[in-house]
């Protein structure tokens, strides 16, 4: 490695808001595992330095086993998928392999479970990956890109992983996760209507000039709307917004919700304006990548591109000379805690980020090519393993130096 990790970070860090950035660190020096999930841009910079291979797909960016969950899709059904998408871009296709494989192992440590079970269960992502990789390769080109995985009966199904205890609970999560109740854990009845509660340091309400300012971003967002989609935002009117810190890689984005009434009081609509900025991977793509206007518009394009439904309300917007993802907020959906599954729920739960990396990777890049270089899987399987391993002691070994360099 020929860079400082720490000087990486600080120069990601860049544009943040500054007052966040000692709960990001916070939060990334809980585990290594953590500090992984928030270190995506040192990754980056360790990927563009050891060869690669030509093959392009739709990289998910920060492929981890923590990024995926259920959410509500455009037939109003439950799906079980890959989350977010901020990192997304094309580039080689092993670069989110190499990252899932690894954060398999840091997340099977931080769980407690012994270190032969975190590479079987490693081992096992690998395998499902080039199992259904190979059976996607020998599709008609539109049925790869539908295909859901659960048809698939070589390959252990969706709906029986699903029926396990772990994974299971996220789907029961999901369906309690509806805007009402999104609208009594984040809102409080005042004489004037429903509000944004104050829940520092997560969520406080937002007033004034920036409160009109996020309010007219919603006019561009309507233009990145299908034209059905715009009729249906039409119907809304906006009521309060809020600023809101998220996840872990992303505290000190500016991130806002705002609380919308359709049909009314009881026909509640939350959006999430997430900031998004230039993929971590983009200075070692540039030659290979496709450049959009809109920093939010490139994720909207992974979304559609890898996952077989995405949020019907997803779009994009841009004020200030920032740009945004827009979504919708908790709209029954749920993660798992995967630093809580035994060795058997790791194992089982790999098996599903295996299958559902290897659907988006088809449906975003040519599943031909990509089956064509795996081969019979056994010799990548084996390099893969071995880079996982390294790179999580690597990990583990920046994750202590953070922690000293906050002391």
């Amino acid at each position: 490695r020929t860079a400082d990790p720490r000087k990486l970070l600080a120069k990601a860090m860049r544009g943040r808001i500054a007052a966040l950035l000692p709960l990001k660190n916070e939060r990334m020096a809980a585990s290594a595992f953590a500090f992984f999930r928030g270190a995506a841009p040192i990754m980056a910079f360790d990927l563009s330095l050891a060869p690669h291979t030509p093959i392009v797909c739709q990289l998910c960016g920060d492929a981890h086993v923590q990024n995926l969950g259920a959410y509500e899709g455009d037939d109003g059904r439950l799906i079980f998928d890959i989350n977010d998408f901020d990192e997304t871009i094309r580039g080689p296709f092993e670069w989110d392999i190499k990252r899932m494989t690894t954060s398999i192992l840091l997340a099977g440590d931080d769980a407690g479970v012994h270190k032969t079970g975190c590479h079987g269960a490693a081992d096992i992502f690998l395998a499902s990956y080039c199992r259904l990789m190979e059976h996607l390769a020998r599709l008609p080109v539109l049925e790869a890109a539908r295909f859901q995985v659960h048809r698939l009966h070589a390959v252990s199904s969706i709906s029986e992983i699903l029926r396990k205890a772990e994974i299971s609970e996220i789907l029961r999560k999901a369906e309690r996760s509806t805007p009402l109740h999104t609208r009594e854990h984040l809102t409080e009845k005042t004489a004037r209507g429903r509000v944004f509660r104050n829940l520092p340091p997560v969520l406080h309400r937002i007033k004034g000039e920036r409160k009109r300012v996020v309010l007219a971003s919603l006019r561009r967002y309507r233009e990145s709307l299908q034209p059905e989609r715009q009729h249906f935002l039409a119907r809304y009117k906006p009521v309060d917004v809020a600023f809101k810190v998220v996840g872990t890689g992303s505290v000190g984005m500016r991130d806002y919700v705002i609380y919308m009434e359709g049909n009314g009081a009881d026909d509640p609509l939350f959006l999430q304006i997430k900031e998004e900025t230039t993929s971590v991977y983009a200075p070692y793509l540039a030659a290979k990548t496709v450049t959009t206007p809109n920093q939010g518009q490139r994720v909207v394009n992974g979304h559609r591109a890898m996952q077989l439904q995405s949020d019907p309300m997803l779009g994009y917007t841009r004020f200030e000379g920032r740009d945004y993802l827009v979504r919708q907020l908790n709209d029954h959906k749920a993660t798992l805690d995967v630093t809580h599954l035994d060795e058997a729920g790791l194992q089982q739960y790999a098996e599903v980020c295996g299958e559902l990396l290897a659907r988006g990777h088809a449906r975003s890049g040519d599943p031909g090519l990509i089956q064509g270089y795996i081969g019979k899987g056994k010799r990548f399987r084996e390099a893969m393993l071995e880079f996982a391993h390294a790179y999580a002691a690597q990990s583990r070994d920046d994750w202590q130096r953070f922690k000293a360099s906050l002391a």
